[in-house]
C-alpha cells in the first residue's frame, strides 16, 4: 500500500480552548481539510462532484485523542481511503506532531450521496475512480 496522503496544518491560537489546547471539534476540521485536499490532489473538486449530482457524506466518526496540541504546533494530517464492496468506505487519518508524536487518530465511515435521489450511491468506488484524474491517490 502506498504512503497515505498528508497535508500540513499549523495550530492557530484562536482554535484553542480555555486550557490552551486545540479544541476537540477542530480535530474534525483538520481531518475534513485533509479529506478535501486529497480529493483535490486526485483531481476531484467540489464543483466536479456537484456537476455529477453527488456529494461525499460522513456517516460515523471516531476520534482518539492521544496527545494535546497547542497554539503554534505544526502537524501533518494523513488521509487514506479504505474501500469496501458496498455503499460505504472508510477514511483512516492520523494527526501527527512535528516531533512524530501521534496527537489523534480519526476514523470515518463515509459514503457518496446521490443529491437528487437522497440515497447512497451503490458503488462509490467506481464513481470516484471515474471522476479522478489520479485514482491511485485514492487507493483505486
Amino acid at each position: 500500500m502506498a504512503e497515505p496522503f498528508t497535508v500540513s496544518v499549523g495550530v492557530r491560537g484562536y482554535e484553542t480552548d480555555s486550557q490552551g489546547h486545540l479544541n476537540q471539534a477542530v480535530y474534525l476540521q483538520y481531518a475534513e481539510h485533509a479529506r478535501w485536499s486529497l480529493l483535490r490532489a486526485s483531481g476531484i473538486t467540489q464543483a466536479d462532484l456537484l456537476a455529477e449530482g453527488v456529494g461525499p457524506v460522513v456517516l460515523e466518526t471516531t476520534v482518539r485523542y492521544l496527545s494535546e496540541l497547542r497554539a503554534g504546533d505544526e502537524t501533518a494530517v494523513s488521509c487514506a481511503f479504505v474501500w469496501g464492496e458496498r455503499k460505504t468506505f472508510r477514511v483512516e487519518q492520523t494527526i501527527t506532531k512535528a516531533d512524530g508524536t501521534v496527537a489523534a487518530t480519526v476514523s470515518c465511515v463515509g459514503g457518496l450521496l446521490d443529491l437528487k435521489e437522497r440515497r447512497m450511491v451503490a458503488e462509490p468506488r467506481a464513481r470516484f475512480r471515474a471522476l479522478a484524474a489520479d485514482p491511485a491517490r485514492l487507493g483505486l
